[in-house]
């Protein structure tokens, strides 16, 4: 199956496995990429010892071009009175299970691509890197280049796609609204988000570089649709999250295999970022979206020690379970097995 994204990633498949961090590690993206996909390693959550351990683990197991995604947000500086404010907004959880809010570390979360990453990137050279929340700075951009990388980036209107290929985007991933996880958001607000079968033909119609489409694609018919209305190539996560390769949780695929999965929203309880996850008590008590959160990813050091006491009583209640709107399609099998059903949807 070739086509013009195919020629430019050189994978068999017009097929980009979504990188998910927390869910994955590179066991995934090495089972992608035997599947003919471009598999793909989330690198915004590892140490540069980590990543350099990761990629060298891929080339190691497969000879096929694979992806690193990163982050390109610009980090905020923490507010001491807005974290406070929030630590006070979230007292009675802490008290419920037992957290003192006066250990929690302020900070962390998921690190913007730096010079560090982009020393790495230009050591080992992946094929594919790809960028979420715009792109890093032109700089650290250039070597990225430098290296022989294709650049990929998601947008989530017309306007992001446009500004992502005047500034180095060699293909645009269309992020619609139905997508799980993060945003991609950088130049727009939630209110101008649209679907992935709106956005799509947009964005192709606006730019002349591939377009690969995100959110909703679950199965055959969605890979088919998104064929008709114009994408050189699919990107699949959600379906991805039962995979025997995924390292997705107990609590999240026992979410994704009820009927809970059915409903998803946005939330910025978790990181400060919106994304859309399976919703949960932590949400529907603080209405998804809360104004006290602080901005991404500064809310995650108040997130996750709810979660991880919650997770130790066996509850997912304060769990992030991202998953995008069709999230009651997904299915478990190996990762070969549902790429190769997804994949048949879209002819060459």
């Amino acid at each position: 199956m070739s086509n013009r994204l195919t020629q430019l990633l050189g994978c068999r498949l017009p097929v980009i496995q979504a990188p998910m961090a927390g869910v994955q590690n590179s066991r995934l993206t090495i089972a992608a990429c035997r599947a003919g996909a471009l598999g793909s390693l989330p690198a915004a959550m590892l140490s540069p010892e980590q990543l350099h351990a990761e990629i060298l683990a891929i080339r190691a197991a497969t000879d096929a071009p694979f992806n690193v995604n990163f982050f390109a947000h610009r980090q905020p500086e923490a507010d001491a009175d807005k974290m406070q404010q929030w630590l006070n907004t979230l007292a009675p959880y802490y008290r419920e299970l037992g957290i003192n809010a006066d250990d929690i570390a302020q900070g962390g979360g998921r690190q913007p691509f730096g010079a560090a990453q982009a020393d790495i990137i230009a050591e080992l050279k992946p094929p594919v890197v790809s960028f979420h929340f715009g792109l890093p700075q032109a700089d650290l951009l250039q070597q990225v280049k430098q290296s022989g990388a294709k650049i990929l980036a998601s947008a989530t209107t017309v306007d992001e796609a446009r500004w992502l290929v005047q500034n180095g985007a060699d293909a645009v991933i269309a992020q619609g609204l139905e997508a799980g996880g993060h945003r991609s958001m950088f130049r727009s607000q939630v209110h101008e988000q649209v679907g992935t079968f709106a956005l799509l033909p947009q964005i192709r119609a606006a730019v002349d570089v591939p377009v690969i489409t995100a959110g909703g694609i679950s199965n055959a018919a969605t890979a088919r649709v998104a064929q008709t209305l114009g994408a050189d190539g699919i990107q699949i996560g959600t379906a991805l999250l039962l995979a025997d390769e995924a390292g997705t949780s107990t609590l999240h695929r026992a979410a994704l295999q009820s009927p809970r999965a059915e409903t998803t929203a946005l939330t910025n309880l978790f990181s400060g970022g919106l994304a859309r996850g399976i919703v949960n008590r932590f949400m529907r008590e603080n209405g998804c979206i809360h104004p006290d959160a602080p901005p991404f990813p500064l809310a995650q050091s108040a997130s996750a020690p709810l979660r991880s006491a919650a997770e130790k009583q066996g509850s997912d209640n304060f769990s992030p379970l991202w998953a995008g709107q069709n999230a009651r399609l997904a299915r478990s099998g190996s990762a070969a097995e549902i790429i190769a059903e997804i994949a048949g949807g879209f002819t060459a």
